[in-house]
């Protein structure tokens, strides 16, 4: 009878476990993790990074400049981040500026010092070069300013005075005091703002107090509302935006208008007439009278040199392509602006994830070109793929920590995060990339080319220079980017320049537009090449789409040296090595859009014109 018992007693023990945690859970619910608080309940102020305003990869810990260390040890208690705030250079520590939900905090003295000189002369650096600070309450970013280079009425006088007044030095203030004030609605944290108040002058033996105050407001604004005040709807919203958009809209009903020109026209009566001359198909066909691209079908899909780079180029720009459409997708629907850390934590999962797209797009390109046999080095094909960007990024990593290292800055990307990025690729990634490699070397390639290669390549005829590889790939490259070289304008000055970018909407219209113009152009160069006899069109056209990230980058150079004030040889080095990674991945995009194109369209004209 016990023994039977038994059974329902661990049920019913278990049950009370579980009614147990469920009546903890509202106790613990409330904190900086589910943005509720209950009453007087703690509110934790995290410092997180300090450097030159105008230098944003230029940063250092909050206490790298000579604060004062309240007492009680605050700032070794460290805040866990994510993958994503790690890559962003973020490392929150606790403030000892301490507070309540609701409760308001009067003037509280943190910590005071006297300055020796060597700490007056690191502030008077810090101010010159415009440092501020970054804060977070409930996960609300806020900044400040360290002080400000201003002199008072009375310094002015002073300085009038003196005989030398033309090469005088405007003193240096630091301000002293921190007011927060924070809006709430209900039980949760809306707006934080901060007021730098009670400036002092830096100079040697000057004791300086520092400071805090907390003041709570209740506001009207809900939850869902609180990061709207960080977006620039006036900039990102203007009607330039909205022209560019219109602009490229325009750009591609004019190149989908060429496209079809030469489609519909063009090649109509050749491949109306190959149509229907039925009785000679299965036969080789005599074009010695012919002329144009129906003359080099036995060499049109001749292998390109460097096949296995070519496919590993293509399989990775078409990641790139699935990458970004992913991204954009879900900052649509997720709004990942709003958690920090959120776009380069979904960028890396898609990355992951859409490594199974490298694969098999780079065995498909690689098989067709061996079809019906099996290509035999297709594992060299593979693992070319999978480390292709990743060891250019990986490079790019190791040296800029290095430079960070140097500079003792805070941006470096830690060792653990490293490790974790690599065991994330080394156990999702390459395994995706593996399953496409073989879904693609087995299955991709249903049928091969729709000519045979002739066995010695003939003899291209010299071009015009129209369709010379060192006209069409600059020229090919241009119009794509100006259909998107505004909307670059706006994606770097949000990265550069402290703004939130929020117009995924934009940007995915964008996004359609640069495929569909990128696949155009290339449709159009590869028509032009093959009708002028050269058939050395594969990377021609990749080239000639890839030109468009070269535009980007020269583009870069203009933004930096016209749109910003960054200086220092750290900040130029982070920036060129950006940028240059960015365009690479760039280019690869649209060197895989355009080769995609081009290679669609060649087996579609010759295809229909049943040459065996």
């Amino acid at each position: 009878m016990a023994g039977r018992r038994l059974p329902t007693e661990r049920a019913a023990a278990l049950l009370a476990v579980v009614l147990a945690a469920l009546a903890v859970v509202p106790s613990v619910q409330a904190d900086e993790n589910t943005h509720v608080y209950a009453d007087k309940e703690p509110v934790v102020l995290w410092l997180n990074k300090i450097g030159p305003y105008h230098n944003p990869q230029e940063t250092y810990t909050y206490y790298s400049l000579p604060f004062c260390v309240p007492e009680g040890n605050f700032h070794t208690r460290k805040k866990y981040v994510g993958i994503g705030e790690v890559l962003e250079g973020n490392d929150l520590v606790q403030s000892a500026m301490t507070m309540n939900f609701g409760i308001n905090v009067p003037r509280r003295e943190l910590c005071s010092q006297t300055l020796t000189p060597e700490q007056a002369e690191t502030f008077k650096y810090a101010i010159s070069q415009h440092y501020w600070y970054q804060l977070f309450i409930d996960d609300l970013p806020v900044w400040g300013m360290v002080g400000e280079i201003a002199a008072s009425k009375e310094e002015l006088e002073e300085l009038e005075k003196d005989t030398s007044h033309e090469h005088a030095v405007m003193p240096s203030h630091i301000f002293t005091h921190k007011a927060l004030t924070i809006g709430y609605n209900g039980n949760q944290i809306i707006e934080v703002n901060l007021s730098s108040k009670e400036r002092r002058k830096v100079e040697p033996n000057v004791k300086l107090v520092f400071s805090y105050s907390v003041e709570w407001v209740p506001v009207e604004k809900t939850f869902a509302e609180r990061f709207n005040r960080y977006l620039d709807y006036s900039f990102f919203e203007h009607q330039i935006h909205w022209f560019s958009i219109f602009n490229a809209f325009m750009m591609v009903v004019f190149l989908c208008g060429l496209v079809s020109l030469i489609l519909m026209r063009t090649l109509k009566n050749d491949l109306a007439r190959y149509a229907t001359d039925k009785e000679f198909d299965g036969f080789d066909r005599d074009f010695g009278d012919d002329a144009g691209w129906k003359q080099i079908h036995g060499d049109v899909f001749r292998r390109p040199p460097h096949l296995i780079l070519y496919a590993a180029c293509f399989g990775t720009g078409m990641q790139m392509t699935a990458l970004v459409l992913c991204v954009i997708l879900m900052a649509i629907a997720g709004s990942l602006y709003v958690d920090p850390g959120a776009l380069i934590s979904a960028t890396l999962v898609s990355y992951a994830a859409t490594s199974v797209v490298s694969g098999y797009a780079s065995a498909v390109l690689y098989q067709q070109y061996h079809a019906p046999k099996k290509g035999p080095r297709w594992i060299a094909c593979m693992l070319t793929t999978a480390f292709l960007l990743p060891t250019v990024s990986l490079l790019v990593v190791l040296m800029l920590n290095a430079v960070s290292i140097y500079h003792g800055t805070q941006v470096l990307i830690p060792l653990g995060a490293l490790v974790y990025i690599v065991l994330v690729w080394a156990v999702v990634a390459l395994p995706l990339n593996v399953l496409g490699t073989v879904m693609g070397r087995n299955w991709g390639v249903r049928t091969p080319f729709p000519c045979r290669v002739n066995a010695l390549p003939r003899q291209i005829p010299e071009q015009p220079w129209f369709t010379r590889h060192l006209v069409i790939i600059p020229v090919a490259g241009w119009l794509p980017y100006g259909a998107i070289f505004i909307e670059m304008y706006f994606i770097l000055t949000s990265f550069w320049a402290f703004k939130l970018y929020y117009v995924f909407g934009f940007l995915f219209v964008v996004y359609l537009i640069l495929i569909i113009v990128t696949g155009s152009v290339t449709v159009v160069a590869t028509y032009f090449m093959l009708n002028h006899e050269d058939y050395n069109w594969q990377w021609c056209t990749f080239y000639a789409s890839f030109s468009t990230a070269f535009y980007v980058w020269c583009y870069s150079l203009y933004f930096y040296e016209f749109k910003t004030n960054m200086t220092g040889s750290l900040q130029l080095t982070y920036y060129l090595s950006y940028m240059t990674t960015f365009c690479f991945a760039l280019g690869l995009m649209t060197a895989s859009i355009g080769t995609a194109a081009a290679t669609l369209f060649v087996k579609r004209i010759y295809h229909d014109i049943h040459v065996d």
